[in-house]
């Protein structure tokens, strides 16, 4: 009779180790990821990974077999896929004090599954009205889950509390500032004269501008929202995953961010 002891799968040191480097791995990649499309593929991708080895450890051959070629082939599909979180994950380690910056981050406990975003409304909507009566053309976003760091990179940081005096300076026709977004977060403005993925779909209107295919492109690719004026009419946009509401009055567009953000 085989000792009891012989029962259990024997754990060492380095086999903890190595659960604990995997589980960080995959955090880390699941906050570069939230918010953005590619999160659904990269569960998409666990979900694979994880029958292939059940197939595996069952002994299926014929489908271990083709999972395994999915799983090599796939790789070099992946890096283009994922070139963009890729290249910041790369950029991020090679960040001098990203440990120290990141220590906080690093805590499994901490780990965030909502959204704390605070937002003078008030402030907000006032300046969205009065832009929208002087036709004042304006593209806003405000974030969710996803910080959008990389576009707040090719802006102008200004990390101003809300206001709206401040956001109807910044979209006046003649500041140096008013040619492109602005990215608020936290109830901050952090960023001006940010430049926007521009969407490619061909199902919007052809009277759409430059500022709503900006705004489009962005919410298409992450959890963000998008405020849009036009400085032809002057009407109110909205848009969020992808989708786009015109013609939008002050008080729904102040309760369209509220569901949205809640």
């Amino acid at each position: 009779m085989l000792p009891a002891i012989s029962l259990f799968i024997e754990i060492n040191f380095l086999d903890i180790l190595d659960i604990l480097l995997v589980a960080l791995l995959l955090y880390t990649l699941y906050n570069l990821l939230k918010g953005t499309v590619a999160i659904n593929i990269f569960f998409g991708i666990v979900a694979f990974y994880l029958l292939w080895k059940l197939v595996t450890a069952l002994d299926m051959e014929m489908l271990s077999e083709i999972f395994g070629a999915f799983i090599s082939v796939g790789f070099i599909a992946l890096i283009v896929v994922f070139q963009p979180e890729i290249r910041k994950f790369l950029l991020m380690l090679g960040t001098p004090g990203f440990i120290k910056k990141k220590k906080h981050r690093l805590l499994f406990w901490n780990f965030e599954i909502g959204s704390n975003v605070d937002i003078d409304l008030d402030e907000l909507i006032e300046a969205c009205r009065h832009m929208a009566e002087t036709k004042t053309g304006a593209l806003i976003i405000i974030t969710n889950k996803s910080a959008l760091e990389q576009y707040v990179e090719t802006g102008e940081r200004i990390d101003a509390k809300v206001s709206a005096a401040l956001l109807e300076s910044i979209f006046f026709k003649n500041s140096p500032l008013h040619d492109g977004a602005v990215i608020i977060r936290n109830n901050k403005i952090v960023a001006a004269r940010c430049i926007l993925p521009v969407s490619s779909s061909k199902s919007i209107p052809s009277h759409f501008g430059l500022r709503h295919r900006s705004a489009i492109g962005l919410t298409e690719q992450s959890d963000a929202l998008a405020i849009i004026i036009s400085e032809e009419t002057g009407n109110i946009s909205f848009s969020v995953g992808g989708d786009i509401q015109e013609k939008i009055s002050p008080i729904s567009l102040k309760s369209m961010i509220l569901e949205e953000l809640s």
